[in-house]
């Protein structure tokens, strides 16, 4: 009996509890979306994600929450439509008991930038590219070249990510250029010479033959020798001779700047010509001048003639 008098007392309270929740939540679903706060949760000095360009991004979708009803807010549409933008790689929306709904996204992340021709963008590891923007720059490697969805530019990330985390590699490789799938090129640091690899594939036994070629081949045979560095084939290296010389490269230096002409040169000519005018002027008789009065004793002798 005593049992049976605890277990009807706890149904009890669960079906209140039950009904109190329930109560709270039409309620809260009937009251109006006071305020959105909007949080980006990788927030830093490059950030170029700010909650009022989310609520932006809201507005010009025709998305309007404050003032509505919170039972007529779909969470999941506000989910959806932040998910479609360049510029964020996720978001969240919570409704809140007090009338706020909470939005937190995250912004994109860039692994690598893609020059194709005159255009140029961001890709994250997901593969979401992102236009670039004069008011934003992130330091990440280069590739050049045309990517489809059959080749993404992602297909080039474990290449990548093996590169960054090599000490020498990444010292070396300032640049990818995809050619076609089976020719890669790395453009190293060092002018001279650019590197074939082939696929993405089986890089690290290719990365083992360059270090190789670098350490024993070229100290001796010289950095400028061959101008293609092909690893591409397997346990071989295919190098190709340089038919052209390597253009050095002269270095600016201030102190080599032609002195300014003083006015002798600039209306004289060059130094040899100033010189010679020089002699000529003391060589020559001056000439008289025409309109000058004669001597005394010149117009004296000329009253006697007369």
């Amino acid at each position: 009996m005593k049992r049976l008098i605890q277990n009807s007392i706890l149904l009890i309270m669960a079906v209140a509890l039950t009904t109190g929740i329930l109560w709270a939540r039409n309620k809260s679903m009937g009251e109006l979306c006071t305020a959105i706060d909007v949080e980006v949760v990788n927030a830093d000095s490059t950030s170029f994600v700010t909650p009022q360009g989310v609520l932006n991004d809201l507005k010009g979708q025709g998305i309007k929450v404050v003032g509505k009803r919170m039972g007529e807010i779909d969470a999941s549409d506000i989910e959806e439509a932040l998910r479609q933008s360049p510029y964020l790689e996720n978001a969240d929306c919570v409704k809140c008991q007090d009338g706020r709904v909470l939005i937190r996204v995250s912004q994109l992340v860039p692994v690598l930038r893609v020059f194709d021709g005159d255009n140029s963008y961001y890709v994250n590891r997901a593969g979401k590219h992102m236009a670039v923007t004069s008011f934003y720059h992130c330091d990440v490697p280069v590739v050049r070249g045309h990517f489809t969805r059959k080749y993404p530019a992602t297909r080039l990330l474990s290449l990548i990510d093996y590169v960054e985390q090599d000490s020498l590699l990444h010292s070396l490789i300032s640049m990818y250029q995809v050619r076609d799938t089976n020719n890669i090129i790395l453009i190293p640091n060092m002018s001279g010479h650019v590197i074939n690899i082939g696929s993405a594939d089986g890089f690290d036994n290719k990365f083992a033959k360059l270090k190789q070629f670098y350490t024993q081949v070229m100290p001796k045979r010289g950095w400028n020798t061959y101008d293609t560095i092909s690893v591409k084939w397997n346990h071989q290296i295919v190098a190709t001779r340089r038919v052209k010389a390597v253009e050095k490269v002269v270095e600016y230096d201030p102190e080599d700047d032609e002195q300014a002409p003083d006015i002798q040169t600039m209306t004289l000519g060059t130094p040899a010509d100033a010189k010679k005018a020089e002699q000529q002027e003391k060589t020559e008789p001056k000439k008289e001048d025409s309109n000058q009065e004669k001597p005394a004793a010149d117009n004296k002798n000329q009253k006697k003639q007369d």
